[in-house]
Formats: structure tokens, sequence, C-alpha cells
């Protein structure tokens, strides 16, 4: 059994091993296959932080997420379309539990990197624009057509927008069952399309969204009525993609800038310095108190905790969660929460050595009696983060992600890695001995 808990043990050392180095690679090796990079936030990298109001007033309810994804996808093509590297573009809800007459729709824009504030709301702009743009009769279009061509050259602008549009939404074949999207107009854009599609039988009527094609149907005949369908062979969350483009040109969703924000890069670099060297302080001190104190299962514990930390930093790579100075408090909140599962054992082990238990019986046992309670302070401490998550803004959403990561895995690492360990070692020996090995408290 003892030769199990050791093969396991060489294991956990390799993995602890790999994943370490998986952490380090891009301060290493930045070209390197597996080199992921930590994805910072604003407030540790620099950029500008913007937050806009959305007038959802003059929309159905049941229409306002539907609106809200629109527009924030559209907002960020438009950012995509100059070339800001990694933009984060978020829908969040103020309010009183997210919902009510009292709820706020808002719309998040994180730009890295990018510190001037006029430019990135000039960038950003206003309400999308949706138009439908015919073939330009002396431009020769390729028959595969690309929706990357020049849209000046290629399409003329017409008097077909998407105010007149009423709504698109996703229908399936009955027959084939594959996804097809239907638009209305309202009366007097059907008017203007049913003679669009009159004139341009066989001929390509370009869909825009801010000046770029997001579709380019083929008109078969003139369409009457002010309803069409866009059939082609659209994958399920393409045309739903398709349809938000287009209801988010359509729907009125003005938005207004309610808060700027911008943090300068040597600013957000001095914060995460100092986010560092607090971490790595805090490590130290434990990691002191726990060997002096518990000795032998406290050495342990440290190794436990820097697996903790290194499987947990990879999660923050591979999810990827975008760390911010929250994100980091979570982190180090949760250090803690690691720290406390392992005294809880370590104490639990102590009890049943008093009463003259041999050391792989305590051991055991101290881990099966402490497990209880280490789930059900855990437990709740998920719970709070789940109810911040939900309830919360970006910023404690960070804080929130990022503390139930850190409790998850110190399950893991406090309960399997430090069992593991202790027990692998195959101590048994004489109360002196034990009482030199595992500290005071053992009579």
């Amino acid at each position: 059994m003892i030769a199990k808990y050791r093969f396991i043990a060489f294991l956990l050392i390799l993995a602890g091993a790999a994943i370490g180095y998986f952490d380090v690679l891009p301060f290493v090796k930045k070209d390197a296959f597996l080199s992921v990079p930590f994805k910072l936030g604003l407030d540790l990298q620099g950029g500008a932080h913007l937050v806009y109001s959305a007038d959802v007033s003059a929309i159905k309810p049941s229409e306002v997420d539907d609106a809200m994804e629109g527009l924030r996808d559209a907002i960020e093509r438009r950012i995509n379309f100059f070339g800001v590297a990694e933009p984060l573009v978020q829908v969040e809800k103020a309010g009183l539990f997210g919902g009510g007459e009292n709820t706020e729709n808002r719309l998040i824009v994180e730009l890295p990197g990018f510190t001037d504030l006029n430019e990135a709301i000039k960038l950003i702009g206003e309400t999308p624009f949706l138009e439908f743009r015919t073939e330009n009769p002396e431009f020769a279009l390729k028959s595969d057509v690309d929706t990357n061509i020049d849209a000046s050259e290629a399409f003329l602008p017409s008097d077909l927008t998407g105010r007149y549009l009423k709504k698109a939404v996703i229908e399936f074949d009955q027959n084939t069952f594959t996804p097809q999207i239907s638009i209305e107009f309202d009366k007097e854009g059907g008017d203007i399309f049913a003679k669009l599609t009159k004139e341009n039988i066989g001929k390509s009527i370009a869909i825009f969204l801010d000046g770029a094609p997001i579709s380019i149907p083929v008109v078969q005949g003139e369409i009457l009525g002010g309803k069409a369908q866009i059939t082609g062979q659209f994958a399920p969350k393409e045309a739903k993609l398709l349809v938000q483009r287009l209801n988010s040109g359509a729907l009125p969703v003005p938005i207004e800038l309610i808060s700027r924000q911008s943090v300068g890069a040597s600013l957000g670099e001095e914060f995460l310095n100092k986010a560092i060297m607090a971490g790595a302080y805090g490590l130290i001190a434990i990691s002191i108190f726990l060997i002096l104190w518990y000795r032998l299962p406290g050495l342990i514990a440290v190794f436990a905790l820097a697996l903790y930390v290194v499987i947990v930093l990879a999660l923050f790579k591979v999810v990827p969660v975008t760390l911010t100075a929250a994100g980091m408090a979570g982190f180090v909140l949760s250090v803690g929460v690691a720290v406390d599962a392992n005294i809880l054992i370590f104490e639990r082990m102590k009890e049943e050595m008093r009463k003259n238990a041999n050391l792989q019986t305590s051991i055991k046992e101290g881990f099966k009696r402490a497990w209880l309670s280490i789930r059900d302070s855990n437990v709740s401490s998920l719970i709070t983060a789940g109810i911040l998550f939900w309830l919360g803004t970006s910023v404690v959403k960070g804080f929130a992600l990022t503390l139930s990561i850190g409790i998850l895995v110190s399950m893991f690492s406090a309960i399997t890695v430090s069992r593991t360990f202790l027990l692998a070692l195959g101590l048994a020996g004489e109360k002196k001995v034990t009482k030199f090995l595992f500290g005071s408290g053992i009579r």
C-alpha cells in the first residue's frame, strides 16, 4: 500500500514540475510551443475603460437581451476593425438582483494599451448602422463572393436601411431542418425592398453593418409583402450571430457614455509588481509558520501549497481568466483557504495521536474527520462567490471567479496531495520521534 502512495506522490511531483514550467514558459521563451501568456486586466497593464448606458425603453422586454448581444457584437467588430489587441466588450445589468424596472443595461468596453480616451470614444461611436446595398454594375463581382472585398467599389448604397427592418428571426426548414433567417420590414421598407428585388433578380443585395458586409444573398425573384428569407449553409451558431447583427442595426439602441477611465502602462505595471510581491511575502510567511508549528506535516503542506499555486496559475491561463487587482486579491484569499484546510487536518491528526492511535491510523482518521468541516466551509464560500459573480459588476466578477477556482483547487491540494505524501512516507515510531516530527500538542 505504501508503494502505491509513493508512486502517486512521484506522479504528483512530475505533474507539479510540468505545470510549473508551463506557468513560467512565457517569461523564458515567449515564442515557444504552449507559451501562453497571462491575460492581464486594464488596472495591471494599462488601457481605456469605458461604460455605456443603453436606452432600451423602445424595445420589448423579451427582445432586450438579443438587442444588447447584437449591440455588443457590432461594437466588438467595430473595435476589431481598428486592430485593437484583445478588446473586452461585455453586456452588464446594473440594478437590484439584475432585474426589475430599475435595471440599467450597460455595455462595458475595455481596450488594453489604448490610453487615449478621446480616440477610444471616437472609435466606438454610436448606434450601429445597418443598410442594404446593390451591386455596382461597373464592378466585376467575382462568382465566389468574398466578404472582404472593397465595399465602396463592389456595392452601391440604396434607400433601404436598418430603420425599416422590423425584426430578424431564426427559423428551420421543415424538410431539411437547416436554419434559415427570416427578415420582416415595415410597410415603407417592404415597398422599397420589393422594388430592389424586382430590379436585381439574379444579382446580390449585400447586407452591411457599420460599413462592412455581414451577408451577401442572391435575389431569386421579386419579394412582396416586406418578408424574405435568407437561406444557405448556416450553422445554428452562425445563423444566431447573423440575426443578432441584423437586429442590432434595426432596433433603436442608443448608447450614452456614463463612465471613462484611463490607466497608464507604468501605473499598471506598478500595481502588478506590488501584487506579486505581496503574494510572495504572504506565501513565505505562511510557509514559515506551517513548518515551525507543524514541522513535517507543515513541510508537506508547503509543497501542497506550491502545487496548488502552479495549478491555479495554469488554470488562469487556460480558462482564460483576465487578472485584475481584484482578481489577484481573490487568488491571495484562496491561498488562505487552502492553508486553513491543512490546519484543520493536522489538528485532527493530533487529536487522534493523543488517543494513542498509531501514526498511520491517525493520519487517515485526521483527514477523514476534517473532510466534513472543509467541505461545508468551502461549499458556503463557493455559494457566496457564485452570488457575487451573478450579481456583481465586472470587477467583482473577477474577484469571485479567481476565488472560486482557488477554493476548488485547494480542496484537491489539501485532501489529496497532503494525504498522499504523508502516507507515502510510511512513518511509524515512538512517541518521542512522533512528537519531534509532528510538533507541539502531542503528549
